[in-house]
């Protein structure tokens, strides 16, 4: 049986999904009903856990020329991005609805320059009985959101529209799993 709160009234449920449930279709947080609910995970071991993803933002040449030499009259670009990439991790369960809010233990964050685009790669590691590739997804796409927003005066054209600008190409490199014994 769980517990459950629904307009301030309680009352005790066991068709709640949890971690080992899944429906018909293969969702675990929905029920039969096709109530969307939170998967319980409660009984799951803790395990050691790593997720990493990645993603671009094509910027003009000009752009990235500036970025390199500290030109952007905002400030520090990829120092800003990794500080919004950083909280976006911490704080993706209260952004993603269905995201258990979990202990972060680590995050990395890369940053690399091409020619006509930057590349930022997001590890997040965890101890708890879910993943983390929702922390480093959301990592990823607020990372190049604040790059965006550091260069969008050097990016707009004439009518103030961004042609040569876009976020692409995001996903998850790598999941990983350690049991803890």
């Amino acid at each position: 049986m769980k517990f459950l709160r629904h307009c301030g009234v309680s009352t005790m449920r066991d068709d709640r999904p949890n971690a080992t449930d899944s429906t018909a279709d293969g969702l675990t947080h929905t029920t039969d009903d096709g109530d969307v609910q939170m998967v319980d995970v409660g009984d799951k071991p803790d395990s050691k856990r790593r997720a990493v993803a990645a993603g671009e933002i094509r910027l003009q040449s000009s752009t990235i020329e500036a970025i390199r030499e500290d030109g952007i009259g905002k400030g520090d670009v990829l120092a800003t991005a990794r500080v919004g990439a950083i909280q976006a991790v911490k704080h993706t369960w209260e952004t993603i609805p269905m995201c258990h809010q979990i202990p972060i233990t680590n995050v990395d964050t890369e940053f690399s320059l091409a020619d006509d685009h930057v590349e930022l790669e997001v590890a997040v590691e965890t101890t708890g009985k879910t993943g983390c590739e929702m922390e480093a997804l959301e990592g990823v796409t607020t990372g190049l959101n604040v790059v965006w927003d550091m260069v969008k005066a050097v990016e707009k054209d004439d009518e103030g529209q961004y042609p040569a600008t876009g976020i692409e190409n995001v996903r998850v490199l790598a999941k990983e799993k350690h049991r803890e014994d």
